[in-house]
């Protein structure tokens, strides 16, 4: 976690450590990418730092694995979505679904790793999500053109339903507990997804 930057530290001193951090966090992605279950020891030699460097920025190794699995999950998915030029939520939750499938077979051991560090994570303060904030974050970029349409707590329940759907949890669950090929489940999730936006249309609609 990055510390708020003090009056003694500088902005020069707070660059450094924002640099330092992310250096940690893309040595670990680069471990992670390549299969290994590194220890503070191989990210510390990856990122070229001392092991107590890497402690100043992390409190727990679980953290840093954390961090460095969504870091590493997240960049094709942003990647994909700035080519969509769509303005039909439809199409766009389309796209962010089937952006977060791409490569599963190969990702699909980040994303259960992903899972077990949510759960083993200590628990968060009251109405505070364990993670999360990236998918929240695409599912409203694709939802955005619905919002001055609804009632906020109506466009919240929107954002929530289609997150039951999109998203790793969504994808094992139909890999794991109905068999499904990874590309079917994908292509489940964007359906359902595309139909709890389509019901919603057509609800306002009939406004």
């Amino acid at each position: 976690m990055i510390r708020a930057t003090s009056a003694a530290e500088g902005p020069g001193r707070a660059a450094q450590r924002r640099r330092t951090r992310n250096a940690i966090v893309e040595a670990t992605m680069a471990l992670i990418g390549r299969g290994a279950e590194p220890s503070v020891n191989d990210i510390a030699v990856a990122a070229e730092v001392s092991r107590r460097t890497v402690y100043l920025h992390f409190p727990s190794l679980d953290q840093l694995m954390l961090d460095a699995t969504l870091g590493l999950l997240s960049n094709e998915t942003d990647a994909a979505l700035e080519h969509v030029t769509s303005t039909d939520p439809r199409v766009r939750v389309a796209a962010l679904t089937r952006a977060m499938g791409v490569n599963i077979v190969e990702t699909l051991p980040l994303g259960r790793r992903l899972v077990k560090l949510t759960i083993d994570a200590a628990p968060p303060t009251p109405n505070t999500p364990r993670r999360g904030y990236r998918r929240v974050r695409w599912i409203e970029w694709a939802l955005a053109p619905m919002r001055d349409r609804m009632l906020e707590p109506d466009f919240e329940e929107l954002v929530s339903a289609v997150a039951t759907v999109v998203g790793w949890e969504a994808f094992m669950v139909l890999i794991d507990i109905r068999a499904l090929t990874p590309e079917q489940a994908v292509d489940l999730c964007a359906r359902t997804a595309t139909t709890l936006v389509d019901t919603a249309l057509r609800a306002l609609e009939n406004h």
